[in-house]
């Protein structure tokens, strides 16, 4: 059973990769283009503050939320695993689509509330899965990990084959990582990030529809975030076994 679960995992898994490393389709140049041409007109002050407000609010969620995350599971099969991560994964789905729902129904000013109740749903999972999976996300190399993770979900395709060519080798890719948490590039991680989920959070903000429009978004984003965090850590075992 173990083995025929492994060869399913692993099928799996190449699907993911070659999704990875697809190129970016007319459409998803075209939208990429309108984007950086609308980021164009936002003042430099304006993308700073975001990039420092962002920055500073994931450092603290990194540090906070690995104090209440578990040791790393050991001597485990994969199936148990994924078995597990999967009911995080759906627990976290429930939370923030009930987090959604209620900041969207509160319009506007709750809307704002959302981004970093959300981002803390979506960081807290990771640290989870990690474990799960055997990692520890004490260490400084794994929570930059866990960044990368966060990327591949949460960008456009151009920037997402950009960042998985990066881990794809991590024994390497962990040599060639910054020493200070500080030094990575922060500015390009928000602006994906705000890019990638701007239209859909956008909509979460009008009376009336924005509850449901809340609950279901976020829903599909912490689905979005465990199916790569799941293949990301059967990449990585798959080249340590």
């Amino acid at each position: 059973m173990s083995e025929t679960y492994n060869a399913y995992a692993f099928t799996e898994l190449r699907s993911w990769q070659h999704k990875m490393l697809k190129s970016p389709s007319l459409f998803n140049s075209m939208a990429r283009k309108v984007q950086y041409k609308l980021n164009s007109y936002i003042p430099e002050k304006v993308h700073a503050a975001i990039t420092t407000a962002i920055k500073q609010m994931i450092r603290a969620m990194l540090f906070g939320a690995g104090k209440l995350t578990k040791p790393p599971y050991t001597n485990l099969p994969l199936q148990a695993r994924e078995s597990m991560a999967l009911e995080r994964i759906k627990f976290y789905q429930h939370a923030a689509a009930a987090e959604g729902g209620v900041t969207g129904a509160g319009g506007i000013l709750l809307g704002f509330a959302d981004f970093p109740l959300l981002l803390s749903l979506k960081l807290k999972l990771l640290f989870e899965i990690a474990a799960l999976y055997g990692y520890d996300a004490a260490d400084y190399k794994e929570r930059v990990y866990l960044l990368h993770i966060f990327q591949l979900a949460f960008s456009s395709q151009e920037h997402r084959r950009q960042v998985y060519l990066q881990i794809a080798d991590w024994d390497k890719a962990v040599h060639e990582l910054p020493e200070d948490i500080n030094q990575f590039d922060w500015r390009t991680f928000q602006q994906e990030y705000r890019d990638y989920i701007d239209l859909a959070k956008m909509a979460q903000m009008i009376p009336l529809v924005g509850a449901p429009i809340g609950a279901v978004v976020n829903y599909q984003l912490i689905k979005k975030l465990g199916t790569t965090a799941m293949n990301a850590y059967r990449m990585r075992l798959k080249e340590e076994s």
